[in-house]
């Protein structure tokens, strides 16, 4: 079914990352959606890795230039953007100094989790949907790769819940292997400031439990990884949400 605006929102895509499945996945879904006559976007974050001048990004001022109050502090967004290599796919970086220049992504050096990781995805996440909307390109799927990604159902059927911006759009969650961390205690205070409370995963704020979170607010589950993890097979087992096992890429236009 082509001429479908298809939104992907990952964490990670080849070539920006190298040697994970989600990132091969990521790649080939889109590759293959763009390919087959569909509007592709694809949103991920600016990781310091990823180099500005091998991938040529640039950044967009007239999308850049906003701030987003994470914990009341202001963050400038800044929105580049490239060309898949090869191909006319356009990929959009989320970028701000604070948050995205470190070279490693979620831990440090030692394998510590990064203190403001919530604040990171918080912060991605409401990126992603401003920029959308100052895009003013609406997509018909939405398609959510990556354990940040999965901040934005969440903010969009709570904090955006009286926006109908996106209101026709259908919601994809696809579960990944990622490796869990334990996320800020005081997301908690962070997530109030945007009228966002009640969430279960705020019992014990993970990496995972947001994910697990997640598959309330949007309209599919799909395993990305053909085994998911014991957590995340339970919690896929157990969902209401309509859900599919692992797909290979020629059959995920299907879900679509």
């Amino acid at each position: 079914m082509p001429n479908q605006k298809i939104l992907y929102i990952t964490t990670e895509m080849y070539p920006y990352q190298e040697d994970t499945n989600m990132a091969a996945v990521v790649n080939k879904m889109a590759l293959k959606m763009h390919q087959e006559g569909n509007d592709v976007r694809v949103f991920m974050p600016r990781f310091g890795q990823i180099s500005e001048r091998k991938f040529q990004l640039h950044e967009v001022i007239r999308l850049s230039g906003m701030n987003i109050i994470i914990n009341d502090l202001d963050q400038p967004l800044i929105i580049k953007v490239a060309s898949l290599p090869g191909e006319r796919l356009q990929v959009y970086f989320i970028d701000n100094e604070e948050y995205f220049k470190r070279k490693q992504y979620y831990f440090d050096d030692e394998g510590n989790p990064f203190e403001d990781n919530d604040e990171r995805a918080i912060f991605f996440a409401r990126g992603v949907i401003e920029t959308i909307k100052k895009l003013n390109w609406v997509p018909d799927v939405i398609h959510l790769n990556g354990w940040m990604s999965s901040f934005v159902p969440i903010y969009l059927k709570t904090y955006y819940e009286s926006d109908t911006y996106f209101k026709d759009a259908k919601i994809i969650l696809s579960l990944y292997n990622e490796k869990d961390a334990d996320l800020d205690k005081k997301i908690d205070d962070k997530l109030q400031f945007d009228n966002i409370s009640g969430l279960k995963a705020l019992d014990n704020p993970t990496i995972k439990s947001f994910v697990i979170e997640s598959m309330n607010y949007v309209d599919a589950v799909v395993k990305g990884d053909e085994f998911l993890d014991e957590d995340l097979d339970k919690a896929f087992n157990e969902t209401a949400t309509q859900k599919s096992e692992y797909l290979d890429i020629d059959s995920i236009n299907q879900l679509y």
